[in-house]
């Protein structure tokens, strides 16, 4: 097996200059399947400014013809190999150890794919992140060493989902109900007749719980 790339350090947007973000905690956004670090980039102006933004690029090219790049591979919507993700996870956990050195505290807000693998670095290293943002995402079935941990720990996530989301499949929806629970302190909210997207309600969601992550790191 293949020792897989580390993420491209010089594939970050941030949201300010080195000196301006030192000491501040860190959200790092895990844009989706075939897109890149300016997808998520954009809600910047939505999320409050306490937080040092950095918008990482995931590590694979899709087969052509998709466009962008995605944080593991899918043959099919049904057949996602959860070593993928705990691999892709893994290189997010690299990255961090890297270049958030600066910073008191780390979160990750993350869509579809990105979302994934927000909640499987959180397992893989439960003590590293503060809290979780997971829009249109899923638990990766599968246990891991250190859930117990993660259950001790409770951090705080947020599930944002819509009722007209036809990309993740029905049983990850499921697993992910059953398990988020028993792991983490859940908020969140299904959405209705919101497709595989981010909704304007969704956003004034996400940055009450950013909010209160803050006021709680402060």
């Amino acid at each position: 097996m293949s020792i897989p790339a580390p993420l491209d350090a010089e594939a970050v947007l941030w949201s300010a200059d080195a000196a301006a973000r030192e000491g501040r905690p860190l959200l790092v956004l895990l844009h989706g399947y075939g897109a890149d670090e300016n997808d998520l980039f954009g809600l910047v102006p939505y999320l409050p400014p306490g937080f040092a933004v950095a918008a990482v690029r995931a590590p694979l090219a899709p087969p052509f013809p998709a466009p962008g790049y995605s944080w593991y591979p899918i043959e099919g919507l049904e057949s996602r190999d959860p070593v993928h993700v705990t691999t892709a996870a893994a290189q997010l956990i690299e990255w961090t150890d890297a270049a958030a050195s600066a910073h008191r505290s780390v979160g990750l807000l993350g869509f579809s794919q990105g979302a994934a693998v927000a909640l499987q670095a959180m397992r893989l290293d439960p003590a590293r992140f503060a809290f979780a943002v997971n829009l249109s995402g899923y638990a990766t079935p599968g246990d891991l060493p250190h859930d117990g941990a993660l259950a001790e720990r409770r951090p705080p996530v947020f599930w944002g989902r819509g009722t007209n989301d036809d990309v993740i499949p029905e049983f990850l929806v499921e697993h992910t109900t059953e398990w988020l629970p028993r792991h983490v302190e859940l908020s969140g909210r299904v959405y209705p007749g919101l497709t595989h997207s981010v909704s304007e309600q969704e956003l004034a969601d996400v940055r009450v719980f950013l909010d209160k992550q803050l006021d709680g790191l402060g």
